[in-house]
């Protein structure tokens, strides 16, 4: 994610560039009297950069809302509007042991973990990736690790190991 942030910035900067630099070459063209068709191709490349630029400016502000929102999102379904009963805490605390000794078992990493966790809370791979502020390869290539090492085939048999014989 933090490298696609820094790639957009970075074509940003290009494309200003050729924009600000073709168009100080086209006033000096028009200032002296080129050609009608040098003009048209200095303002079609004008017009593409400063298209790209509002494009990539129009997704980067896209990819903060959605990071926004999804952060919102999550704050708000860990923080219920009603306080839970006390017997609802206790089978969550136990459960929540629970989860962490197995994770402890299998081994996981850290970063494993932290996956582990949004994954059994619903996140799909891309808002886990936004709120980790990773790739979303990245975010695979752990769930998988985090199957493997628990010996089941997915996402769904990895949360329906922890609550199968619960229901």
């Amino acid at each position: 994610m933090y490298s696609n942030r820094v790639k957009e910035f970075v074509l940003i900067l290009i494309f200003t560039i050729v924009a600000v630099a073709s168009g100080i070459d086209l006033v000096d063209d028009l200032a002296h009297g080129a050609d009608t068709e040098h003009i048209v191709k200095e303002s079609v490349i004008v017009s593409i950069s400063m298209f790209a630029i509002a494009w990539l400016m129009w997704g980067l502000r896209q990819q903060r809302l959605e990071i926004r929102s999804l952060k919102q999102e999550l704050a708000t379904a860990t923080s219920p509007q009603a306080p839970p009963k006390k017997y609802v805490l206790e089978a969550r605390r136990n459960l929540g042991n629970v989860i962490t000794q197995q994770f402890s078992e299998w081994k996981l990493t850290d970063s494993e973990v932290a996956i582990g966790w949004l994954l059994l809370k619903g996140l799909s791979l891309k808002e886990i990736a936004i709120v980790r502020n990773t790739q979303e390869k990245t975010v695979r290539q752990q769930a998988s690790a985090i199957y493997k090492k628990a010996g089941v085939s997915g996402r769904h048999v990895f949360s329906a190991w922890f609550i199968e014989d619960i229901l």
